[in-house]
């Protein structure tokens, strides 16, 4: 930007024409096509990389495990049920919210965004 001030002071052309003979207007755009298509892949990489690792974490829901919903509600899993209504077509977790008063949510399983598991880690047991 201060360059284009100073030349604009300066009262020169900002832009000076370009040399007779240069390289074909093509072959400046080829190291921006290698830059967009190494996005593309990275992108395509990593979304797909973060929806297995979704699927696997759904995929080993049981009984007890703590989860956190996307809606950010924190509850232990009590049940998983399998396709019941025709106008729900998802698997649901019955979810208990409330350990005093024994609340329990209905939540769809691809709702659930974290899960703890109710295996004591290794540090626990080491105790």
């Amino acid at each position: 930007m201060l360059f284009a001030l100073m030349t604009l002071f300066a009262g020169g052309d900002p832009a000076p024409a370009a040399p007779q003979g240069g390289a074909p207007p093509l072959a400046s755009m080829v190291p921006l096509l290698f830059i967009g298509v190494a996005f593309i892949l990275l992108f395509t990489f990593t979304s797909r990389r973060q929806r297995n690792q979704q699927q696997n974490l759904l995929s080993g829901l049981k009984r007890n495990d703590k989860v956190i919903t996307n809606g950010g509600i924190i509850g232990v899993v009590v049940d998983v049920r399998e396709k019941k209504d025709d106008d729900i077509k998802e698997e649901e977790l019955v979810i208990r919210v409330d350990d005093s008063t024994n609340t329990r949510m209905r939540v769809l399983r691809s709702s659930i965004v974290r899960v703890f598991s109710s295996q004591p880690s290794a540090a626990d047991t080491k105790k």
